[in-house]
């Protein structure tokens, strides 16, 4: 019980905010051809299906550490112009949980040009299901507290996320609004008293990013940049990446590094003195296209004095293609092949 109290401590108080936090987690996946995890635009955007699968764990050393799987699946629907997608995820995090669905709808717009000149405009819609819970069974206090129930909740919620693309040969950019609806979280009022607990009805988060990719070659460079925010709490994160991609007999091998700074920090005490300290986060991931399989790594090291544990964060990621051709575009474009 102390260590998963432990873990909801650091995660209110260093840039998280779980309990501000619904859907699925922002971290670096996105960066293993995993774009349509992020941006609901991109479900449908290449030829044939991908399939991807996520298992993300932190800190090993400790129990009931935070930990999130995701699959998701996303297809061009046979010669149109329209993808859809689906995506399932799991999410824990000490005592709270979330499970959720996201079904995807997307429409891809040529804007001109030969059919293998990249030039399109695309436009996704997620709505979402999600089951949360919370278990304060374990929560004990010598006096009574309307803010603990005491039991283990459990509440549904439905929202959508929305997003927006535009491919350009080797440029991208993308936009995405998730939680688009307000959702009021009945799971942290049940059975307290409402004037003690605050409503949080909107947990908005805003997300873009671009990026180009460098060179026709065997050898590829793609700097890339995302920019996330939160419209409840304001707060605001920015990855600055950059892969390398090298095609070799058997396929592709790359690798890169992502730098996850956050734009506001935390105050905290150590002994007389005070500090604050901002979320930063080193990312080096490395990945391969094996045929029609695609694996990848990333680990996460987070910087600064106070840190919960000397560990990092762990993530892999397993996919397969499904009718991918050759090159469908004229253009080094992976995200869109």
């Amino acid at each position: 019980m102390q260590n998963r109290f432990l873990i909801l401590l650091v995660f209110l108080a260093f840039g998280a905010r779980s309990l501000a936090q619904e859907g699925i987690p922002v971290y670096f996946d996105y960066l293993s051809d995993n774009y349509y995890l992020v941006y609901p635009s991109m479900a449908g955007i290449g030829e044939g299906t991908k399939i991807r699968a996520t298992a993300r764990m932190q800190w090993f050393s400790v129990e009931d550490a935070p930990n999130l799987q995701t699959i998701n699946v996303n297809s061009r629907i046979g010669e149109s112009n329209s993808g859809v997608g689906a995506i399932f995820f799991n999410d824990a995090n000490g005592y709270h949980a979330q499970t959720g669905l996201k079904l995807t709808y997307a429409h891809h717009l040529k804007l001109g040009g030969d059919a293998r000149n990249l030039n399109q405009l695309s436009f996704g819609i997620s709505p979402t299901y999600l089951q949360s819970s919370l278990d304060e069974s374990e929560f004990q206090s010598a006096f009574p507290d309307d803010a603990i129930s005491g039991i283990k909740l459990s509440e549904s919620y439905f929202n959508t996320d929305i997003g927006f693309s535009y491919n350009l040969r080797e440029f991208y950019a993308h936009l995405a609004i998730n939680n688009l609806l307000s959702s009021k979280r009945n799971l942290y009022r049940y059975g307290k008293a409402n004037d003690n607990i605050p409503v949080i009805d909107n947990l908005r988060r805003y997300l873009v990013s671009v990026g180009y990719i460098f060179g026709r070659q065997e050898w590829q460079l793609e700097p890339s940049v995302l920019f996330q925010m939160t419209d409840f709490t304001k707060e605001k994160t920015i990855d600055l990446n950059a892969k390398v991609y090298k095609d070799v007999d058997f396929g592709r091998i790359w690798g890169g590094l992502s730098y996850r700074r956050s734009f506001d920090g935390a105050e905290f005490t150590n002994g007389d003195s005070f500090g604050k300290q901002r979320l930063q986060l080193i990312t080096p991931i490395v990945g391969a296209n094996i045929g029609n399989f695609m694996v990848s790594y990333n680990y996460s090291y987070q910087t600064g004095d106070i840190r919960f544990d000397s560990g990092g964060f762990h993530q892999i990621t397993l996919g397969y293609d499904f009718g991918q051709s050759e090159r469908r575009y004229d253009c080094y474009c992976p995200a869109a092949q």
